[in-house]
């Protein structure tokens, strides 16, 4: 061949199939399950460093030792809007990306390890930490992009599936290692394990477009139409609402525990249950989602996880078995949540993978906006005169826990997924007599652009 002859289809790897499509899949499932699996299981970690007396003696612990998780997943969901754009035009980036991704996050624990100063261990776990873990994750998406058309939404729900997993099996193995070995050392063995799976997972993270030749600084930018389209708007309003609602209860779960009287493993249970049925109802949402209308199968998921967290947490989580049941709910209503996405992007993208991958980033940007702010207003909610006013009392309620020292938390909760369906309601309103069509046409359409690519 000659060296001037373009690269055709031929000379690629095949799409979809193939030991290095499916090689990316289990290496990309690896890299995301260990590094979403310390902020998925930032509740456990809360809890354990708040029974700590090295740290939470420590001047405004109670309200600073939170931000450690949220400035995590924070920063992990808003990074994309940063990382991705040089990605998308230099896409040798990538590789280095995941290097330097590793060789933060290593350092960043195991510092972290070495210290009781609860500021330096925000900035270590909370923002060093992140920022690694980010640059670890967003080549992911590019790669899956690359390998995947027809089964990428199998590859991603595999790979969603595996950042969940994390949440599962950590909160069930750190209080064990803690127990056995204090928080510091649990650390460090992290930071150890860590190391340890992604260096190997790494080379196989491999590129299928030659990258000399899929990306340049005059690379052609994709369309921004959908910056226009009011759909849009709505949906990162309802999105960003919903992230100022969603991390509370993962964050406060296991600490709502403790205060019933509960043990530190099962305090973690239930975090553990809400990131266990999340998995699940993550692939059944996603299918429904290429099927169903998308702003009724939104109103029906906020408008459930308001009345579980109003009804089940404040009111029937005064036992084991209640704070159980709202972990499994929640994990149903509102761990499904982002797999959304592909709905609401599906009729803006249109089959152009660099504007889907553009919203689905800025829907994890606003995302973490939520999830950076909501730690610091439930903080606050828990010193609120409406604590003492509606959590006060005999009888036997969630909102009751600790000397009603959640009820504002909780309130605040269900308002703000009751809002978001509102929000939605009024944006199904509005594409209903703009005439708008739903999932189907959006597939008819990307369908068609599929036929003439090809």
């Amino acid at each position: 061949m000659s060296p001037n002859r373009p690269v055709t289809e031929i000379t690629l790897a095949p799409i979809d199939r193939g030991f290095s499509a499916w090689a990316t899949v289990v290496a990309s499932s690896a890299l995301g399950c260990l590094v979403w699996g310390f902020p998925n299981s930032s509740g456990a970690l809360l809890a354990e460093y708040m029974k700590d007396p090295l740290y939470s003696s420590q001047k405004n612990a109670a309200s600073t030792l939170p931000l450690i998780g949220t400035l995590s997943t924070g920063i992990l969901y808003c990074s994309g809007i940063i990382i991705y754009p040089p990605i998308y035009y230099y896409p040798r980036l990538r590789k280095i990306y995941l290097w330097s991704g590793v060789f933060i996050c290593f350092p960043s624990l195991l510092g972290a390890s070495y210290t009781t100063n609860v500021k330096l261990l925000i900035v270590l776990q909370g923002v060093v930490y992140s920022i690694g873990a980010s640059l670890v994750y967003y080549p992911i998406l590019s790669y899956l992009s690359e390998w995947f058309v027809q089964r990428r939404g199998l590859a991603s729900g595999i790979v969603v599936a595996a950042d969940n997993i994390g949440g599962v099996l950590f909160p069930i193995i750190i209080p064990t290692l803690v127990k056995h070995f204090g928080i510091m050392i649990t650390t460090r063995i992290y930071a150890v394990m860590l190391a340890v799976c992604l260096l190997p997972a790494v080379p196989f993270m491999k590129a299928r477009l030659p990258e000399s030749r899929v990306g340049s600084p005059t690379r052609h930018p994709a369309t921004r139409s959908w910056v226009h389209d009011r759909r849009f708007w709505f949906f990162v309003t309802i999105n960003t609402i919903q992230g100022f609602a969603h991390f509370v209860p993962l964050t406060w779960l296991p600490t709502f525990a403790t205060s019933l009287g509960l043990t530190t493993s099962q305090a973690s249970l239930t975090l553990t249950l809400a990131n266990a049925t999340s998995i699940i109802a993550g692939f059944v949402v996603g299918w429904l989602s290429d099927r169903c209308n998308i702003w009724a199968l939104a109103s029906t998921l906020l408008l459930l996880s308001s009345l579980a967290t109003l009804m089940l947490w404040g009111v029937a989580s005064f036992s084991f078995a209640g704070v159980l049941a709202y972990g499994a709910v929640y994990g149903v209503t509102a761990g499904s949540w982002s797999s959304l996405w592909s709905g609401f992007v599906r009729p803006l993208a249109l089959g152009d993978p660099s504007v889907a991958t553009t919203i689905i980033n800025l829907m994890m940007f606003s995302r973490g906006v939520g999830s950076i702010a909501s730690t610091p207003i439930s903080t606050a909610l828990q010193h609120s005169k409406l604590v003492v006013a509606l959590g006060s009392g005999v009888t036997k309620t969630g909102f009751a826990v600790d000397g009603g020292r959640y009820t504002a938390v909780i309130i605040y909760t269900g308002a703000c997924f009751a809002c978001a369906a509102s929000v939605t309601v009024l944006g199904w309103i509005f594409d209903k007599r703009r005439g708008i069509g739903g999932a189907e046409e959006a597939c008819d359409v990307f369908r068609d652009r599929i036929t003439e690519k090809a």
